[in-house]
């Protein structure tokens, strides 16, 4: 049987702080790390032919993290933006990003609206970043924006307007649950969750899990 690859793939990048500490290094290793992985995700989903990637990259509750952890976080976003733009648009990649933006420092919004412009003239994949997200505050925010509320005007008002549901949502890090990520979007989406620590995950994991995915009858309720 030929292989079903998911149209939409989400991906919740779990693990960064558990992976330092396990191997005793401070905590912003880890999310360096973790920006290799992203690397490496996004190279093979786009070589395997997946349409569009969404990736939760920092949360409306991780700025009640540490003041000292935000702000690294925040510099490494920032730098990763900078470094990786070229490649990405290398290999035909666009990228938008979701959440609240308007919350995040000037100098990151600076650099979002830098690496849409650079790659939006691109074709092949869309790679979603969910920045300051959270999926409550999203669902809250289209229904402000909706005259009349109904399903069609909500999605017509989310982050992700344009964009179809994902097929298949990943977590790493073992953890087994959603953490306000694509609330309204993953109503149907398959869950895979694996105990690897997301700057371990690599594409024999991800095969992996679209092997598991391909064992799964999607029925959509009915």
């Amino acid at each position: 049987m030929k292989k079903r690859i998911p149209k939409h793939i989400a991906i919740i990048m779990d693990g960064n702080r558990r992976w330092a500490k396990k191997k005793g290094l401070i905590f912003y290793k880890g999310h360096q790390e973790g920006v290799k992985t992203f690397k490496k995700i996004v190279k093979y989903c786009s070589k395997i032919g997946v349409k569009y990637l969404t990736v939760y990259a920092f949360s409306t509750e991780n700025k009640l993290r540490a003041k000292a952890e935000v702000s690294a976080l925040f510099r490494i976003l920032e730098d990763a933006l900078e470094k990786e733009v070229p490649e990405l648009n290398d290999n035909n990649v666009k990228i938008r990003f979701i959440g609240n933006i308007k919350g995040l420092p000037k100098s990151l919004q600076e650099r979002v609206k830098k690496s849409e412009d650079a790659l939006s003239k691109n074709t092949g994949l869309m790679l979603s970043v969910a920045l300051n997200y959270g999926g409550r505050e999203e669902i809250i925010h289209a229904a402000k924006l909706s005259k009349i509320i109904n399903e069609k005007n909500i999605g017509n008002n989310l982050y992700t307007k344009g964009l179809p549901s994902p097929d298949l949502l990943i977590r790493t890090g073992g953890e087994m649950r959603i953490s306000n990520f694509l609330l309204w979007q993953s109503a149907y989406a398959e869950l895979y969750f694996t105990d690897q620590l997301w700057p371990d995950f690599n594409e024999k994991d991800l095969t992996q899990a679209i092997l598991d995915y391909n064992n799964r009858e999607r029925r959509f309720g009915r």
